[in-house]
C-alpha cells in the first residue's frame, strides 16, 4: 500500500512537471531593433530623401521623411553621396532618425 501511494504521488508529480509555468499578464511589448538602410542619395528635398542600393545586381529603393527631429551627421548630404540612415516605421510612412553621411570626399592621390 506504502509503494502504491509512493507511485501515485510520483506519477503526479511528475505530470505536474510537465506543464510550464505562465503569467497570466500579458506578454511585454519588444522595442524593434534599429533598422539601418545604407546606399547612395538619389533624390532629397526638406522633408524627404530617397536612398538606393544594389547587393547583388539587384536594386533597391527606399524613401524617408526627414523631420526636426531627425539628426543629420558628417555634414549636409547631397545627391550622389553615401549615406546610412538609421529609421523607424511610423503611421505616416517611414521616417529617417538618423543620417550618417560615409565617404568624406575623393581618396588622397599616391606619390
Amino acid at each position: 500500500m506504502r509503494f502504491a501511494s509512493s507511485c501515485v504521488i510520483g506519477v503526479f508529480l511528475a505530470l505536474a512537471g510537465s506543464q510550464p509555468i505562465r503569467s497570466q499578464d500579458p506578454p511585454a511589448t519588444q522595442q524593434q531593433p534599429d533598422q539601418y538602410f545604407a546606399g547612395f542619395v538619389t533624390a532629397l528635398s526638406e522633408t524627404s530623401i530617397t536612398v538606393t542600393r544594389t547587393v547583388l545586381g539587384k536594386s533597391t529603393v527606399r524613401t524617408f521623411a526627414i523631420t526636426h527631429d531627425t539628426v543629420i551627421q558628417g555634414g549636409k548630404p547631397k545627391v550622389k553621396s553615401k549615406v546610412t540612415v538609421k529609421w523607424t516605421t511610423g503611421d505616416s510612412g517611414d521616417q529617417a532618425v538618423k543620417i550618417i553621411l560615409r565617404g568624406g570626399g575623393a581618396a588622397p592621390k599616391k606619390q
